[in-house]
């Protein structure tokens, strides 16, 4: 298999399968069960960025320094974007930001609207730094692909229950979400043919990739957590954390030295 094809497959699979996902655990799951897959996201993004991501951007570039630069400015930069309502990562109902506005929650879908225009810009930019990983290394492709699905599954729900909340279907939920989650695929394929004639350019997208996992991790699904303070929460939190970053771990080793050519 072609890095073109691996890049292409993974973002296919990576959006259907999240959406896909996430709509069982929102039609047919207890919501409840949610915050354990937020800790779970954590453990992996946190495991991939710092274990995986990060390491192979210092290597690519050569220069520490540099590396750790374009990490903070990528911090600021989700930040910045966050701040404009561009870049969502809510994993429950009453996130902030999406307070249902009016009498009974109804917002006349306005939420909903703004959930998929920034789901759609996330996908896209998820699709660039899966295939600039892929580009860098086919083990790494596969190990940022399987953090990115990880977190997107309890975002794709909190997703799905704004969306609700908004007025639409169900059917309609899936569908919009579905059409969203292509823009992943719009993402890896643009970033594949930029990427081909600026090798150079990797390392960077790949310190960028860990901002965006250490951010999405840290900024905005850890604070969650906080909600439950109680040790037995606490306990529950901290071993599924350790169990997503053992998925990395284990991802790791399962792909080494496999991958296409």
């Amino acid at each position: 298999m072609t890095t073109l094809t691996w890049i292409v497959g993974s973002a296919i699979v990576g959006g259907l399968l999240s959406v896909l996902v996430a709509a069982v655990f929102a039609f047919r799951v207890r919501t409840s069960w949610v915050p354990m897959l937020v800790s779970l996201a954590i453990g992996a993004l946190l495991g991939a960025a710092f274990l995986e991501v990060l390491p192979q951007a210092i290597i690519g570039s050569g220069d520490a320094t540099t590396t750790s630069t374009i990490v903070l400015a990528g911090i600021l930069g989700f930040f910045v974007l966050e701040k404009l309502v561009l870049w969502r990562h809510c994993h429950i109902e009453s996130c902030e930001g999406h307070e249902p506005h009016g009498h009974g929650g109804y917002d006349g879908g306005r939420s909903g609207l703004m959930i998929l225009v920034g789901d759609t810009f996330h996908n896209f930019v998820d699709g660039v730094l899966i295939a600039a990983a892929f580009m860098e290394d086919p083990r790494l492709g596969l190990i940022t692909a399987v953090a990115i699905i990880a977190h997107e599954i309890p975002q794709e729900v909190g997703d799905f229950l704004i969306l609700l909340h908004s007025g639409y279907s169900k059917a309609r939920a899936l569908v919009y979400n579905l059409l969203s989650s292509l823009a992943m695929l719009a993402g890896g394929l643009l970033a594949w043919f930029a990427l081909t004639t600026a090798q150079g350019a990797i390392p960077h997208l790949l310190a960028l990739a860990a901002a965006s996992m250490i951010y999405v991790a840290v900024a905005d699904l850890i604070p969650g957590l906080h909600k439950r303070p109680e040790l037995g929460a606490t306990l529950q939190q901290v071993l599924l954390i350790s169990a997503g970053i053992a998925i990395i771990v284990v991802t790791h080793h399962l792909v080494e030295g496999f991958g296409p050519s």
